[in-house]
């Protein structure tokens, strides 16, 4: 089906993305546990703050666009030799990744630390940032982990079969809430234990996107899905967990 040229180039994009997507969780857990104050930007007073502020805001525009229509047609295109719709998910993903990575690496310290815990509170509030953590990985894996970390794209290139994508989730966290991933990173902005001016300002900007972003791709999944996910959207509440879960037979 695939051309070696093809699954090559496929394999060289699964490294990029991987590499990046390690390196941009690396970084964001590095510098939300010590308020931002790890970032190498060098900008300081007012000019600093708006730099910073642009940071904050790339990361929310360009995933928004690139879950739209017109931003999952530009996707199809950002790999050569046909295989540009294979990849768009590899290439979601990687953006992301290097998305990450820029606003934790160039971000410019802003403000004093605020607050930071000692002793036993410390380690409280470091297993509260663990648990948040934990609780993103199993959200993304109940999402299913390949198409969340690129692999599902480039995977299926290299073994010279097309993209199998899953129906929308309905399992694990998502039979309580209808947006885990979105509530899970929310949560890591809030538990990082050390509190600065900087901390804050990405904290209240990415959780409000964490909101209403997901509104986006539910519209998607409602012209996708139709009356199944309208279903799903009415016995499950969009971003507070239920304290009981979602019968999935219910949906049949």
């Amino acid at each position: 089906m695939y051309s070696c040229k093809q699954r090559g180039i496929a394999l060289l994009y699964g490294v990029f993305c991987h590499a990046a997507f390690a390196l941009g969780i690396a970084a964001m857990m590095l510098g939300l546990y010590t308020g931002l104050e790890v970032g190498r930007g060098t900008i300081t007073g007012i000019a600093g703050g708006v730099v910073d502020g642009v940071l904050v805001l790339q990361f929310v525009v360009i995933h928004s666009f690139l879950l739209s229509a017109r931003g999952r047609a530009l996707l199809a295109r950002f790999a050569p030799f046909g295989i540009g719709r294979e990849l768009s998910t590899t290439s979601f993903a990687a953006i992301a990744s290097l998305q990450l990575l820029l606003t934790f690496v160039a971000w410019s310290p802003i403000g004093p630390v605020w607050w930071e815990p000692h002793g036993t509170l410390r380690v409280v509030m470091s297993v509260a940032y663990a648990v948040s953590w934990g609780m993103l990985l199993k959200a993304m894996a109940d999402a299913g982990l390949a198409l969340q970390t690129g692999f599902l794209g480039w995977g299926a290139v290299v073994r010279d079969r097309a993209p199998r994508y899953e129906d929308f989730p309905a399992r694990g966290l998502f039979r309580y809430v209808r947006q885990p991933i979105y509530v899970a990173f929310a949560l890591t902005l809030w538990t990082g234990p050390v509190w600065t001016p900087d901390h804050l300002l990405l904290a209240a900007a990415w959780t409000l996107y964490c909101v209403a972003g997901p509104a986006l791709k539910e519209r998607r999944y409602r012209a996708v899905y139709g009356d199944r996910f309208e279903r799903y959207r009415q016995l499950v509440p969009y971003w507070f967990p239920a304290l009981r879960k979602l019968d999935a037979r219910l949906l049949d």
